[in-house]
């Protein structure tokens, strides 16, 4: 087997605590020292990793798997270096930021929840099913791979109190004869047997991308009309997703909660009525982990300041508000920020570890994995007697799959920056297409359609995104089309309406922009770059955007 298996005990259990590090040969599949035990036991096609203690607090765990032979670019046969280049996708904690793609082997990265091997015609998928009781990433060298599994609380180790905690089931497959791509949407319905989906073919109109939060009851009504005519005569309605704007303390300042309307949304329920009327579907944005709600009790926040999901009392407050803006007639509730209100930063800035060590959550018998999990859990099981379908944006795809129909697997596209919308969005659209129908429905974000952006280019964007199969979400600023590109905007909508082929990239392992698709029988090519090259700004993992005195990222 050109790729080894790692469905056998790890070589090596090495843990760390809050009373020291210890490391152990991994005989018979178990470690232990003092009160900690971690155990290793093959059932059926994975390897169960469970982890027990009493009074020990254990922050992390890693298993080391060795090679009977290395893992690097090298043909079996020849046996000369070279020959055949080993190429390997790693995932990322949360959203992607235009930052994935096939690399060589780099030995100290960590790739989150899983990663693919490449070489000749095999692909090898080393990873954990969704849904751990750890927060996974995985480093491979020529000698081997580690998993490393962070079961701390927050920033503190978790105290299991004599509770077995299942904290990762390890998966690999090996595949040959498929392309890449195919191996890698196999592999990720390995990880996932339980996964939902929208009913009907996702699409329709968002307004952040043009208005950036600078809204009205009335513009969101003008919206509608201006959707409801470009999908006139379609049998899937579209939807109309009011962004951040409607809520009550909304400021260039704070962007959070209480979750009820301010001035400009003075009856969120007749405009769901009215946006139902005119022939779409409602949505609503919410930030449901910010709330400076006076009523709230300081016990049930972070060190942040954000609301804790590991306190009962915050997930019943949080159910509360989905239960009202979907009582509202809202069907689609999109739940953002998240990741950042829960661990204080961005995907790119959680390297290798998502939490900063120091603090804790309210209940620490609990890893960081199973509370996020539940807080998921707590959104689904609220807004599901309405039939509501939930979109998660800022959130941890591996633990949120079966928990949302739909996730924002990339940061934001933009209405201001072309080279934004291309890098960020082809790049997760791309790479994230695996998890698409076997994760959940996979939002790539926005078209934003505004006098920023010239249509050539925006008009490539759109038509992908049409035909990628994917949800499709146009934020379009009023007046800027003419009657001809409308009539290109409604022909993307028609066909997003009915999502009747899912698009794969076919050069992904030789750009981080594809430019060459396939759809169905239909072959795409794209070119992404303005005539003048890029003219971005990347600051610490952002694209920072200035366009008329403002600086949007």
């Amino acid at each position: 087997m050109m790729f080894e298996t790692i469905l056998r005990s790890p070589d090596w259990i090495m843990v760390q605590s809050e009373r020291g590090e210890w490391k152990a040969a991994g005989v018979a599949g178990a470690a232990q020292r003092e009160d900690v035990t971690v155990e290793t036991a093959l059932e059926g096609d994975r390897l169960a990793v469970y982890l027990t203690a009493d009074a020990t607090p254990v922050r992390l765990v890693r298993l080391r798997w060795q090679f009977s032979r290395p893992m690097r670019g090298m043909s079996p046969s020849s046996g000369t270096s070279g020959a055949a280049p080993l190429l390997i996708l790693g995932d990322a904690w949360e959203r992607g930021y235009g930052d994935m793609g096939w690399q060589n082997m780099v030995p100290y990265r960590a790739m989150p929840w899983y990663f693919l091997a490449q070489r000749e015609e095999v692909t090898a998928g080393y990873g954990v099913r969704v849904h751990p009781g750890a927060l996974c990433f995985w480093q491979a060298d020529p000698a081997g791979v580690s998993l490393w599994l962070d079961v701390r609380s927050g920033g503190a180790g978790v105290v299991l109190a004599g509770r077995r905690l299942l904290a990762a089931q390890v998966v690999f497959h090996s595949y040959e004869g498929v392309s890449t791509y195919e191996a890698a949407r196999r592999f990720c319905q390995a990880l996932c047997d339980d996964p939902i989906f929208p009913p009907h073919p996702v699409y329709g109109s968002n307004n952040w991308y043009y208005a950036y939060s600078h809204s009205s009851r009335q513009e969101i009504l003008a919206d509608t009309d201006y959707l409801a005519n470009l999908t006139c005569g379609l049998t899937n309605r579209p939807y109309m997703v009011i962004d951040d704007c409607w809520q009550k303390y909304r400021s260039d300042g704070y962007i959070g909660g209480p979750w009820v309307s301010n001035e400009k949304f003075p009856d969120m329920a007749g405009l769901a009525a009215e946006i139902s009327d005119k022939g779409a579907r409602p949505g609503l944005w919410m930030r449901l982990l910010l709330d400076r709600s006076e009523t709230i009790p300081a016990q049930w926040r972070l060190p942040n300041g954000s609301l804790d999901p590991s306190h009962p009392e915050v997930l019943a407050h949080v159910q509360e508000d989905i239960r009202r803006v979907c009582g509202w007639g809202y069907r689609l509730i999109k739940h953002d920020f998240s990741t950042y209100d829960i661990f204080g930063r961005w995907g790119f800035q959680m390297l290798p570890l998502m939490a900063e060590d120091g603090w804790r959550f309210h209940d620490r018998s609990r890893t960081s994995a199973e509370i996020v999990t539940g807080f998921y859990r707590a959104i689904l099981e609220a807004a599901a007697p309405t039939g509501a379908l939930i979109l998660g944006c800022n959130t941890v795809g591996h633990l949120g799959a079966g928990l949302m129909h739909l996730n924002r697997t990339g940061d934001d596209t933009s209405g201001l920056l072309w080279e934004r919308t291309a890098r960020i969005g082809v790049n997760t659209l791309a790479f994230r297409m695996p998890h698409h129908r076997t994760f959940y429905d996979v939002d790539a974000d926005c078209l934003g359609i505004t006098e920023h952006i010239p249509w050539e280019l925006n008009r490539q964007w759109g038509q992908l995104l049409a035909k990628s199969g994917t949800p499709f979400f146009v934020s379009a600023k009023p007046g800027v089309l003419t009657a001809a590109q409308q009539q290109e905007l409604a022909g993307f909508f028609r066909e997003a309406s009915e999502q009747a082929h899912i698009a794969q990239p076919l050069d992904w392992q030789e750009t981080s922009l594809p430019q060459e698709w396939q759809s169905g029988a239909e072959r795409l090519s794209y070119n992404w770059y303005e005539e003048t090259g890029l003219r971005s700004v990347r600051t610490s993992g952002a694209i920072w955007e200035q366009m008329d005195g403002e600086r949007y990222f």
